[in-house]
């Protein structure tokens, strides 16, 4: 595996201006301080991505529990960081609104342990199943299995509405499933076992018992944040219109608004953009079509930027 550049690069420099775009002070403070965590470690990470990933020899057999912690806040390049921590932006945004912000910390903390032991029992039993050690070899980090178990909550919040997946409008209810196939399908380098143990570990929460063991352990530890949980409307300073950040959008409607705006905000002058605005609205019969047109986007977008200044 190897070491990713370190330094200030594309795509930390658009995920900047998205957050510029909404505000710091827009942002409630777990949503802010996970986003600052993971940009501290992306710049300063704590080691060689080989000794902080989490894989069922490194962390299970050689006893390395402490990559259970480090592996969801670090990230192979810089792409991986901004889709992720863009993701991460607007659903925290919603779901610290709704449960309040100590009970976010809470769900993120446990979520991010659960999720890395899920993972390893996917890995493990896939192993068994078909005769390959070689899963138990493979070696994953970020924060993407944090960002499917949020989006099964988000999800549960908000009942009744589409995402759109690849172009198609997909209800809530199945559209975790839905983006875990066109996830592997369109990038098959990331990490399917990953992704599913998020969703599995969601779903724990939502249906399963997981929600009530959280809630008696927070009392045992007399930990303060119950009295945060399950009061509708929880705002975390003075109350705000998060319409006016969201416009009642799905977060994939709301990306693809970011991508539109800025667009218009910073190429007003460049025929690079009108070619590429024609190119971006065009339609793609094809996954790989629409992964090379997003790509496309990033590549036109960071270019512009350097142009303006």
């Amino acid at each position: 595996m190897q070491r990713r550049q370190r330094g200030i690069s594309a795509g930390l420099l658009l995920l900047f201006y998205e957050i510029s775009r909404v505000g710091f002070q827009n942002i409630p403070p777990v949503t802010l301080g996970t986003l600052a965590l993971n940009i501290i470690l992306f710049l300063n990470p704590l080691g060689p991505l080989s000794e902080v990933c989490i894989s069922v020899n490194e962390s299970f057999y050689r006893k390395n529990w402490w990559r259970l912690l480090l592996s969801p806040i670090h990230h192979a390049d810089d792409w991986h960081l901004y889709f992720n921590m863009v993701s991460m932006l607007w659903k925290g945004i919603m779901l610290e609104r709704k449960l309040g912000s100590a009970w976010l910390a809470y769900i993120i903390a446990v979520f991010s342990v659960l999720i890395g032991v899920v993972y390893m029992a996917l890995e493990y039993a896939l192993a068994e199943l078909l005769g390959d050690p070689t899963y138990k070899m493979i070696c994953a980090v970020g924060f993407s299995g944090v960002l499917f178990a949020l989006k099964v909550l988000n999800n549960h919040y908000n009942p009744g509405r589409f995402s759109s997946v690849l172009g198609m409008q997909i209800s809530n209810k199945y559209a975790c499933w839905v983006e875990l196939v066109a996830i592997h399908l369109v990038s098959p380098g990331t990490s399917f076992a990953g992704h599913l143990a998020g969703i599995l570990v969601g779903l724990m929460y939502t249906v399963g018992p997981l929600k009530r063991i959280m809630k008696a352990c927070a009392g045992i530890l007399f930990i303060s944040i119950l009295e945060y949980y399950d009061r509708p409307g929880y705002e975390y300073s003075t109350r705000r219109n998060y319409d006016v950040y969201t416009g009642g959008l799905t977060e994939e409607e709301q990306l693809e608004r970011a991508v539109l705006n800025s667009l218009n905000e910073r190429g007003r002058n460049h025929m690079a953009f009108y070619i590429f605005y024609y190119f971006y609205l065009s339609s793609c019969h094809k996954i790989h079509h629409c992964r090379l047109r997003i790509l496309s986007y990033f590549i036109v977008h960071s270019v512009a930027i350097l142009l303006h200044y």
